[in-house]
């Protein structure tokens, strides 16, 4: 039940599933003179509350260019974020989808600018952002999206698409990016790491102020996980992308 019918924070709805259960039951028991006593397995729970209304979310297993795992805290709690990033030829346009929030287009800005600032470093030809367009998505636009703690996420993804190189979607990571390729706090880590642990990730990129915060997570999850702390994009490129 509270996997497949219950995504909040609280246990309000997990309280009234339950209480849905109970009602279907007890009216058995009025209806049917020979009713026994049952149990509730897993496969009754759809019988009575019909099909699942939330679906885990599926593991990607597969690196890719152009691509990178997330983390962002909702008002429900923590969910991973898949970016993808295209280029095509074009004027140098950045298109943004999915429904993301102003904050979060602008950490896209962010990201692109801080790539083009630091082109050379990375053996990108500074001509390709004037003929090249580029399109950033964030799947599951039917669900708003906002938020600094993107960023890190956005850049690594464009700089695996600019770059031909895949990125390590076994890392999932949280971080706001700055123009001088700072990596700042975030907040909701806990809640974040929780969301990265549903999903079977065993890494996870989190800022170095946010090293405090680690106290909050539940020791099994800590001994499951590593954090790999950064202050600078780079170390992020350098776990992420392959050499």
């Amino acid at each position: 039940i509270v996997d497949g019918y219950t995504l909040e924070a609280g246990v309000r709805k997990l309280d009234q599933k339950i209480g849905e259960v109970c009602r279907r039951i007890a009216t058995q028991v009025a209806t049917s003179e020979d009713f026994k006593k049952q149990t509730i397995t897993k496969n009754k729970v759809v019988d009575y509350l019909g099909s699942r209304r939330f679906l885990k979310e599926d593991k990607v297993e597969k690196d890719e260019i152009g691509s990178a795992t997330g983390l962002a805290w909702t008002s429900l709690g923590g969910t991973t974020l898949n970016i993808e990033v295209a280029l095509m030829k074009g004027k140098g346009i950045l298109s943004l989808t999915g429904k993301l929030g102003e904050v979060m287009q602008e950490s896209a800005k962010t990201a692109l600018n801080y790539i083009r600032a630091n082109a050379k470093k990375y053996n990108i030809s500074e001509s390709v952002f004037e003929e090249t367009d580029v399109h950033l998505h964030v799947p599951e636009g039917a669900t708003p999206k906002d938020g600094p703690s993107a960023g890190i996420t956005i850049c690594t993804a464009m700089l695996s698409a600019f770059m031909g190189k895949k990125s390590k979607r076994s890392y999932a990571m949280t971080g706001e990016i700055t123009l001088r390729g700072n990596v700042l706090a975030i907040g909701g880590l806990k809640e974040k790491a929780l969301a990265a642990y549903r999903l079977g990730i065993k890494d996870i990129i989190i800022p170095k102020s946010n090293l405090k915060d680690l106290e909050e997570i539940p020791s099994e999850i800590l001994s499951k996980i590593t954090f790999h702390a950064v202050s600078k994009i780079d170390e992020v490129i350098a776990l992420c992308i392959e050499k």
